[in-house]
């Protein structure tokens, strides 16, 4: 504990933290502002079913571009390294070979769309009207999913380099963008949810052209040149694979868990999952937040491992972890004071927003229970401890299981607290294998 009060009251580690966080907080909170204007926009027409499909294809869609999410956390954890020895070749190297990883994803997730769309609405059940334009608005989100994958890789990269203003500019220019052509395409053109949809394509796909132009910026800090003939080599792609392998796994389980709940919610009716959506868009919220300083946590540990600095992986991880506690009151206090007009902000669709108010409390349960996976996340990605981060969440996921499927019988409630638990569970495996890692010196020692 004295070391904890020793690192507060370094202020050059706060000025660190913050450089990195404040940037990423506000671009990390206009991801979650989209989905916000979807269900705003959406959810002010005449039908649940409409904003329901919003709900159902979105999280479709999250699911595949989400599931990829090593993209961005995989290339943050070898360029904060590679940065951290002033390694300029091998920063090229990760670059390139996450827009590789990135394309030839978004090729294959292509093909698997269709299938997996189909076999995810037959478990859904959904009704016909909200069949019908959830597939609509899926199938045309698939047409930004190269852009999207792209942009976690840039996004990851830049991070490592402790450059928190190109994601800045690349997260707001590309929600900005999905917010404005929202607007038009929905209420001035009247397209409704495809035109929401697309709008969401044409905004990844800018983020992602104005990310590609920043590199170059980037990279004449570091001088160095790119040994192409090393692309060829496995052994120049092993690491970053077998990261991204326990980082896919690792994600592939945590979107399972929102698409279940999506699927469960669904199969209580079209309002049930409209409401959830509603209450999911504050867990969106929140997390993104949060993730501003996890991504801090990622950028600093990363650096200090590479620089094998044991006191600035210590003061990074006390200062960044005291500051998301007090985000995550923070968050707790809105919710409980400001749920209900969070709610009604987003719909005025009367079925939607009583079940909505049901499970609030839920909502503001979860600041606090959560925080701590998403401070834990952001030091194993940093510390490219991907297999660590992979068994916990398989270990989280099968105790969580038999609960969930206890907790079938009690509807809407029992899929809240199944999701509390997992939550809860995430973070306490995450503690137990970095006191396990911190307890044998094995950070620096990977």
């Amino acid at each position: 504990m004295s070391n904890f009060f020793n690192d507060w009251r370094q202020r050059a580690t706060h000025r660190q933290v913050w450089a990195l966080a404040a940037p990423m907080i506000l671009s990390n909170i206009s991801v979650p502002l989209v989905s916000l204007v979807d269900s705003t926009v959406i959810g002010h027409l005449p039908h649940a079913h409409q904003l329901g499909a919003v709900a159902v294809g979105g999280t479709l869609y999250s699911f595949l571009a989400w599931a990829m999410g090593f993209l961005r956390m995989g290339t943050t954890g070898f360029a904060a390294q590679a940065a951290g020895r002033d390694d300029g070749a091998a920063l090229r190297q990760v670059l390139l070979q996450g827009l590789l990883l990135a394309m030839g994803f978004s090729v294959l997730l292509g093909l698997i769309g269709l299938p997996f769309q189909h076999l995810a609405l037959e478990m859904m059940q959904p009704s016909e009207d909200l069949n019908d334009l959830t597939r609509d608005f899926f199938h045309t989100r698939l047409f930004g999913l190269p852009a999207a994958l792209a942009s976690y890789a840039l996004v990851g990269w830049f991070l490592g380099l402790q450059n928190a203003r190109a994601p800045l500019a690349i997260l707001l220019t590309t929600n900005l963008v999905n917010i404005a052509l929202n607007l038009w395409f929905v209420m001035g053109l009247d397209w409704g949810v495809v035109g929401s949809a697309r709008a969401s394509v044409i905004a990844e796909w800018t983020g992602a052209l104005l990310g590609l132009a920043l590199t170059h910026r980037g990279l004449r800090a570091y001088p160095g040149h790119l040994a192409l003939s090393a692309l060829k080599r496995w052994q120049s792609w092993r690491p970053l694979l077998t990261v991204n392998r326990d980082i896919f796994i690792r994600s592939l389980i945590l979107q399972s868990v929102f698409f279940l709940i999506t699927v469960q919610g669904a199969r209580l009716g079209d309002a049930t999952v409209a409401a959830n959506a509603l209450l999911l868009n504050g867990l969106l919220l929140m997390a993104h937040a949060l993730d501003g300083l996890a991504h801090a946590v990622e950028a600093l540990c990363g650096h200090a491992i590479g620089a094998r600095d044991r006191d600035a992986l210590r003061r990074s991880l006390n200062v960044s972890g005291g500051w998301s506690l007090i985000c995550s009151v923070a968050f707790v206090g809105l919710f409980l004071l400001g749920g209900h007009l969070f709610i009604e902000m987003q719909t005025d669709i009367t079925a939607v927003r009583d079940i909505a108010f049901v499970y609030l409390p839920y909502l503001a349960v979860l600041p606090f229970v959560a925080v701590w996976s998403y401070l834990l996340d952001g030091l194993f990605i940093g510390a490219t401890r991907a297999r660590e981060m992979r068994n916990a969440m398989v270990v989280t996921a099968l105790i969580t299981a038999p609960f969930a499927w206890l907790a079938n019988g009690f509807g809407n409630h029992g899929l809240w607290l199944a999701f509390l638990l997992f939550m809860a569970l995430r973070a306490l495996t995450l503690g137990y294998l970095a006191l396990k890692l911190n307890r044998s010196g094995a950070w620096f020692n990977g």
